[in-house]
């Protein structure tokens, strides 16, 4: 391993201890003073990077079932990046933590963890294990469920990740083509655990915190954020190999045009998605479903436009109708800085999307007109996830460098049955 190579570990890993023990003690601090702000950053933080690693993840199997001609380059890069999921799973397990040996304050993020001494976000009358509505969800929403399928969900993720790791690596070794007949049934398999898993962990890390909210498509929209993600992702990585790494001459044009397509697949598919939540619940007008909607559009002691809606206007036109423009120009896809450009400007704005999902809630003001109000774009809990933001992705950074170097796999697979057809792929 060059010095180079071992000081760009170090430094990562040097920021992933002043990022994530940032986040710690925030965590502590919000435990002791009953603050619920660290907690919220430290769940914005880590998802950012969750949906990043679940996107490559399900690309890998999406790649594998339908055995494409221009994949295997490409998918070498997304294995690699598969190695932040036990990483990953560590940096969530403080948040379990606290709601399993939280005390009295074990109920601080998700309040109804502990439902008899957290009190109902809208009014401090009755606690949550008195409303109906928690009532009808108890048997779903309780500790120790959510703890084994929080278990569960990242067993699913990290086992996943080791064999569709583990079938491509060792074809590299022994060359015989049972690797991928299995990597093939694995993701058969794979598609639909991963798929329940990342549903129903959404509904319990983001939907939950609102526990009275629910929507059936909250699931498919965690999905398609990360796989627009997770394509940005791999597009900025096969650009930076293909220029100052091991992909020079074998990353091509035509891989980045493919991969710029199904960035403009996944931006309709986000808008449809979002926008039918939306209509779906604006059409049924109930009252437990409209609400989450509401605090995200006006102030509820003004009736005035928050500061929200600005935010919502900017995921629409921001996050949808200038990168579906912007991709459907054939340049836009195949010049470098261009590509690069937007791949960023979607990740900046998923990273936005997490937090209007995760950050708007209703929060106890006795003296307001309607005993509550909405939690502002602006407050501690921006710093606090900023800190984890940074901590979690540069332990995820230092695993998927350290993949690189310490695994006995080739920069591409290349024993892949179809390796040269991907590396003699064109338009």
């Amino acid at each position: 391993m060059s010095a180079e190579k071992t000081d760009l570990q170090i430094k990562l890993l040097g920021g992933a201890t002043l990022g994530l023990g940032t986040g710690l003690l925030g965590l502590i601090h919000g435990w002791n003073s009953n603050d619920k702000s660290p907690f919220l950053g430290w769940l914005w933080g880590s998802a950012f990077w969750l949906s990043v690693a679940i996107g490559m993840l399900m690309l890998i199997m999406i790649f594998r079932v339908f055995n494409s001609e221009w994949t295997p380059i490409v998918r070498r890069q997304l294995e690699h990046g598969l190695a932040a999921f036990p990483w990953l799973a560590l940096c969530f397990a403080p948040l379990v933590a606290f709601a399993l040996f939280g005390g009295d304050n074990s109920g601080i993020l998700w309040s109804w963890v502990n439902p008899a001494t957290s009190t109902i976000e809208v009014t401090s009358e009755i606690t949550v294990g008195e409303d109906v509505l928690h009532q009808k969800k108890a048997s779903y929403l309780n500790l120790y469920f959510f703890v084994f399928r929080m278990i569960l969900y990242f067993a699913i993720f990290c086992g996943l990740g080791y064999w569709m790791r583990k079938v491509s690596f060792s074809q590299d070794l022994d060359g015989d083509p049972k690797w991928t007949h299995l990597g093939m049934k694995l993701s058969a398999v794979g598609i639909p655990a991963a798929a329940l898993a990342l549903t129903f962990g959404a509904f319990d890390m983001f939907m939950s915190l609102e526990y009275q909210w629910f929507s059936t498509m909250y699931g498919v929209w965690f999905f398609a954020g990360s796989i627009r993600a997770a394509l940005a992702v791999t597009i900025i990585t096969c650009l930076y190999l293909s220029t100052k790494g091991s992909l020079q001459g074998i990353y091509k044009q035509a891989h980045q045009y493919d991969l710029a397509c199904l960035s403009l697949a996944f931006t309709v598919f986000w808008a449809y998605i979002s926008f039918s939540q939306y209509f779906l619940i604006y059409s049924a007008n109930i009252p437990e479903e409209t609400f989450w909607y509401t605090i995200r559009e006006i102030n509820p002691n003004t009736g005035e436009r928050s500061g929200w809606f600005w935010v919502s206007m900017g995921l629409i036109f921001g996050h949808f109708f200038f990168p579906f423009l912007y991709l459907l120009f054939y340049r836009n896809k195949i010049v470098a800085p261009r590509i690069v450009f937007i791949v960023c400007w979607i990740l900046l704005f998923h990273l936005l999307d997490l937090y209007w999902n995760i950050i708007p809630g209703r929060e106890i003001a006795p003296g307001s007109a309607v005993g509550m109000e909405a939690r502002p774009f602006f407050g501690s809990y921006l710093l606090w996830g900023l800190a984890s933001l940074f901590g979690v992705g540069c332990i995820c950074a230092w695993a998927v460098c350290r993949s690189y170097k310490s695994s006995e796999a080739e920069s591409i697979p290349v024993r892949d049955p179809r390796i040269l057809e991907s590396l003699n792929y064109h338009e």
